[in-house]
């Protein structure tokens, strides 16, 4: 399952550059698929979904951090555990109940998105 950083966040940033897929953005930025990753122009996300890579989406939250689940893979295949919950200073890093996945379709993400 993805990571999702809950309104407890305090904007500290300690979890952004933790990331290995670039998943994480301050608040109210937008964010690319290409962002941090091996992907360019035209790509099938692992949903079955056709996407712009390098398109600007919508921030997902105005206010505070947040990640991007498409780009999540909990850092299978990078670390242990998700780095983004282990620097967390106020524990807001949790489990996305919403974006449940097995560990093998977390590999096979970071598999697609790190060619």
């Amino acid at each position: 399952m993805a990571i999702m950083i809950t309104d407890e966040c305090i904007n500290c940033g300690a979890c952004e550059p933790e990331c290995p897929n670039n998943a994480i953005y301050e608040g109210g930025l937008e964010w690319k698929y290409s962002d941090g990753t091996g992907l360019k122009g035209m790509v099938t996300l692992m949903s079955g979904v056709a996407a712009d890579a390098d398109k600007d989406n919508e921030p997902v939250d105005m206010d505070v951090y947040y990640i991007v689940s498409d780009k999540c893979t909990e850092c299978q295949g990078f670390h242990e555990e998700p780095q983004c919950a282990a620097v967390c200073p106020v524990d807001c890093c949790i489990d996305d109940p919403d974006h449940v996945e097995t560990e093998e379709q977390l590999l096979s993400k970071k598999s697609f998105m790190h060619l």
